[in-house]
């Protein structure tokens, strides 16, 4: 996780502001690639398979990696969406940085989770260094498919589209007492708030209108799949990728962005196989799908007169919320060291009192912003993001570039409950308000709008 001991450090690290060189094409090309793991895994999420160690068995449906490649100019920009429950550890990122630099000549790497429960365990670290068999196999996967995208790259045209549509609520409920009770899944739908219903579209066609592409931007935990079942699936997001390209007869590939889900699930969470799991599944993914198919087929495409991405990706230093050796003995008493596994990366080499996260933020053609945070945000980010946008297209990404559990809000964490101060949530408070604010700043500067110099000390015109 490359962590920083120094808790008093309080500087940004940028790891790279990139822009196209004016006057250039935008050109787009997409791949898929199968990263379905071996049965006999850990899988992920759901502290009864994790209690019980319980191993994955099979396949209901495959895992993929779905990759999109923008170019401009010098510049590309390689998105890729995994059917896992959160991405890569630093080590093997970076791995796959490196291979799609020297295999494809990406600029830069965003590379998002879609937060399955039914896919295999990851970690930030693994015993003895070395990541499982699977996961270096995805990673050689998916470098090759960035390769396949980038060798059908077209001049590409873009267009975006919203829809609205209720699949999920939220499952903290604030009670007047001041508690916080957890509703973990809903099936009568009964109303919460906040949920944000917005479908947000981005269609990309080719030069000739042939769709290329259809990305879908929403918030929802993909766990209609309890902790019974032991099989891998994309669960309802592999449904609803699969009705938007029957909408369209199979021409463009859709790529699933999940968004600001941290206190988001189903209508139909954790629904046991005996209860009919699978209907339940397909009914979600089918309500998502065709509204997102309805709303791509209203966009109409553009092309850029002048075609340009900037991208950036900073670092901001966090403090750990927890005292963390207090927090340790907390993990290993209350969980055992199976469990501890999971947050061992914050006590290699010793205790960690501070973390690095990574902000990422892409400004398409100047007009399509999308911001990247690596952990699972509560659903007002989503809301506040799309309203303080300079720009009128606004995405929102949660497990993007790392993962660092739950970031709730400031208020909830005075609140408390699962998701805002239990032991999945050891990231200083104000930690998403920060990165949210930075990336605002970031794509105004993109957008020319903040400038290095004082007004009253630029030079006169």
């Amino acid at each position: 996780m490359g962590l920083a001991k120094n808790a008093g450090t309080a500087f940004m690290i940028a790891l790279g502001l990139t822009a196209s060189a004016p006057g250039a094409m935008l050109r787009a090309g997409v791949a898929k690639v199968d990263i379905t793991p071996p049965p006999g895994l850990p899988m992920y999420g759901y502290f009864d398979r994790i209690k019980n160690n319980q191993l994955a068995t099979g396949t209901l449906d495959p895992l993929e990696a779905r990759a999109l490649v923008l170019e401009a100019g010098d510049r590309r920009v390689a998105l890729v969406t995994l059917d896992l429950g959160r991405t890569f550890g630093a080590a093997s990122l970076a791995r796959l940085r490196q291979v799609t630099r020297e295999q494809s000549g990406i600029s830069d790497l965003i590379v998002t989770a879609s937060h399955t429960h039914a896919g295999p365990n990851i970690l930030d670290e693994y015993t003895g260094g070395q990541a499982p068999v699977w996961e270096d196999v995805a990673i050689q996967k998916i470098g090759k498919g960035i390769v396949e995208a980038c060798e059908h790259l077209n001049e590409a045209r873009l267009g975006a589209g919203y829809g609205s549509v209720y699949i999920g609520y939220n499952r903290r409920r604030a009670n007047p007492d001041g508690t916080v009770t957890m509703l973990w899944t809903n099936p009568t739908k009964v109303p919460t708030a906040p949920a944000d219903p917005t479908v947000s579209v981005l269609r990309i066609d080719t030069a000739a209108g042939k769709p290329l592409a259809v990305l879908v931007n929403y918030a929802c935990h993909p766990v209609v799949f309890g902790p019974d079942n032991l099989r891998y699936s994309a669960d309802y997001v592999g449904v609803m990728r699969r009705t938007v390209e029957d909408e369209f007869r199979g021409e463009p590939l859709c790529l699933f962005l999940q968004g600001a889900d941290g206190d988001i699930n189903p209508y139909y969470a954790t629904t046991p196989f005996a209860q009919g799991a699978i209907e339940k599944r397909d009914w979600t993914g089918e309500q998502l799908g065709r509204e997102a198919a309805r709303v791509a087929k209203s966009i109409r495409t553009e092309a850029a007169s002048e075609a340009s991405l900037r991208f950036a990706e900073d670092v901001l230093p966090v403090r750990v919320r927890w005292d963390p050796e207090k927090f340790r003995e907390g993990l290993l008493r209350a969980f055992g060291s199976r469990i501890f596994e999971d947050h061992a990366d914050l006590f290699v080499d010793g205790p960690r009192y501070e973390l690095e996260l990574a902000v990422t933020t892409l400004l398409v053609n100047g007009q399509i912003a999308f911001v990247g945070m690596p952990g699972e945000p509560f659903v007002d980010f989503q809301m506040d993001w799309r309203a303080r946008s300079p720009v009128r297209h606004a995405f929102f990404v949660g497990y993007t570039n790392g993962y660092f559990d739950y970031f709730p809000t400031i208020q909830a964490a005075t609140e408390g409950g699962y998701g805002a101060a239990d032991s999945d949530t050891y990231v200083a408070v104000g930690a998403a308000e920060r990165m949210l604010d930075h990336a605002l700043v970031r794509v105004y500067e993109m957008l020319g709008k903040l400038s290095d110099l004082p007004e009253d000390l630029k030079a006169p015109q």
